[in-house]
Formats: C-alpha cells, structure tokens, sequence
C-alpha cells in the first residue's frame, strides 16, 4: 500500500504538533503524538518517534521529557517566554497609533509563539474596546516607506491632513504635497512621530505619521546636515516635553508625596533638596510654556515655583486668563 504524500513531512509535522500544543504544564505522550500525527495522514510508530525527538533536539529545539505517572514530552524553552508574549499583547493594544483591525492581527500573530493552552492566557489579556485607537490603517505603509527611505537616503514625499468636526480628512495647504527628508521616527506619548530635516529653513520639524497621507519614496537624495547638529534624545526633550520654549533656571518646590512624579518626568538624575519634612525642592530647565505651566497646575497647592520670576509671572497670566473665560459662568 502506498504511503500518505505526508509521511516524507513526519518530522515537520512532528515539529508543529509539540510547538503548537505542548508546554510545561501540557506534556504529551508518545501515544498521544502518534494519534495526532494520524490525523495528518501520518503513519508513526512508537520507535521512530524516540529517534525524531532527537532530530529535533539536535536541530535546536528544547524538548524536554517529564516524568509523572506516565512519560511525556513538551517544548521548554521558546524563541518568546509567555511573560514576554504579555509584555508584547499589552503594547500592541495599548498602543494608540496602531488601529485596532491592525491590534487584533499583529496580537493573533504574537499567539504562534506558544502553545494553545498558553495563548489562552493571551487571549483573556486582551481588551480593546473603548481604547482610543487611530484610525488611519495606511500608517504601517507609511512607517515602512520612510524606512526604507532613510536607509536609502532619499527624500519622501507626502500630503499632511487633520480630522474636522465630522472626523473628515482636510489636508493642510489645500493638498500641497510635502517633499522632506526623513531622519528618524520617534514613539512619544504613544504617537508616532516623523522627525525630518528641511534645507530650505535648515532646521528640524516633525509630523504625526498617522496623519500622513500618500507616503512616497521621492528619487531626490535626501539633504545633508551636520549630524552634530542633531541630538534625538534632545529634541524629543524640547518639541514633545516641557521644553518648546524659552528655557529657564528654575527653582521648584513639591510636597514630598509628589517625589514619584518629579522622577517620573526629570529623571532619576533630578537632586532633590529636602526643605522641611513634608517638601522637597529642585533646580531644572524648563521652558515658559503652557505644557509645563499645566503639568505644575495639576498639583494644586502642592507644587510651586519658587524662581524665576518671569516664569511664576507666565503662571499667573494663565491663570488669570482662564479665571476671565469662566468668571461669568
């Protein structure tokens, strides 16, 4: 009788099934595999089993042997732990500028790396209704043309649009297409962010790429610029922190409660001077902005700005600005 056009595939097939359903809490023994294989169409005996197990070994997998009442086999260590998957699933999901049609694949995807028993505990992990998502599913084309065009040094081109009232597209310049040279992407606040670098005002700007339309590899070499120039780390610190602005010495003051959120947003390398024993104080750069002002207002009576006074005189005109808008209500 001919064999089944699988049975050249036994060992591959073998592969999958302890891949796809064995992990330390879910052996299975020889019998159960040699049941498994048949539904494939596989013919196996209980020998040639222990000498593929082997196969597998020496090629790399971890299969692993345990002893209980009776003998089983499971796959150990893979290329993801189940901790990491979660890491991984959490990301994904909570991440804003990935859509949530995209969220679901790329999480369905992240289930191939265990057992079916472990992408159980995927699966309950995941939730994703009413979790602010993008809405643009052309961002992942776009991420890859302007890798593709920073690593080949040319310029990309594209049109850059806001959402109206009606969430429709209105692209900013009545549809100008934009020509600019990529130098990074930059994840901040949980948006993507292009940051790109301009010859015509020799300067760096940067652009949401989930409100990037039409992304294009242009055939224009990208525009050179002094790299010592360009510092990501403080860039991201200047355009997407407290510090698009003019920048200042200034002396703050927090109650000592607050000491997690200092660190949170200047650092473990901030110095903190305690100054009585429920306040602490420290010296920072910061800019004269109403992102700072507003991360020091959301602390109420237990921050303050101590110096300098030109910063402690913009806090009062934002307040005194918002205390009018509201005066009448």
């Amino acid at each position: 009788m001919p064999s089944s056009p699988n049975q050249r595939l036994k060992l591959l097939y073998l592969m999958k099934i302890l891949l796809e359903k064995t992990d330390y809490q879910n052996p299975m023994g020889i019998a159960e595999i040699i049941t498994t294989l048949a539904a494939y169409g596989i013919k196996a005996a209980r020998k040639s089993i222990y000498s593929d197990i082997e196969l597998l070994r020496q090629f790399g997998v971890d299969i692993e042997m345990q002893k209980s009442k009776t003998v089983g086999y499971y796959v150990a260590e893979r290329q993801f732990e189940l901790p990491e998957l979660k890491l991984l699933v959490d990301a994904v999901q909570s991440s804003r500028f990935i859509t949530e049609k995209k969220s679901r694949e790329l999480i369905n995807k992240l289930y191939s790396f265990t057992s079916s028993e472990q992408a159980k505990h995927l699966r309950r992990q995941v939730y994703l209704a009413d979790r602010a998502k993008t809405i643009n599913e052309a961002i992942y084309y776009a991420v890859d043309q302007i890798h593709y065009a920073i690593s080949e040094r040319r310029k990309i081109t594209f049109k850059y649009f806001d959402y109206d009232v009606n969430k429709k597209l209105v692209y900013r310049k009545q549809g100008e297409i934009y020509v600019s040279t990529p130098v990074t992407l930059c994840w901040n606040d949980d948006k993507y962010y292009l940051i790109a670098y301009s010859e015509k005002y020799d300067n760096f700007m940067n652009y949401r790429v989930d409100r990037m339309g039409n992304v294009n590899v242009s055939d224009e070499k990208a525009d050179t610029f002094e790299k010592n120039k360009f510092n990501i780390s403080e860039y991201a610190k200047r355009v997407f922190g407290m510090f698009d602005g003019e920048i200042v010495r200034a002396n703050l003051s927090f109650h000592s409660f607050l000491v997690n959120a200092v660190i949170d947003k200047f650092s473990k390398d901030v110095m903190i001077l305690p100054s009585s024993d429920e306040w602490f104080e420290i010296v920072v750069d910061v800019s004269i902005s109403p992102v700072f002002l507003a991360w020091m207002f959301q602390f109420g009576g237990n921050a303050e700005i101590k110096a300098p006074d030109k910063l402690i005189e913009a806090m009062k005109e934002l307040l005194t600005e918002n205390q009018q808008k509201y005066s009448d209500i």
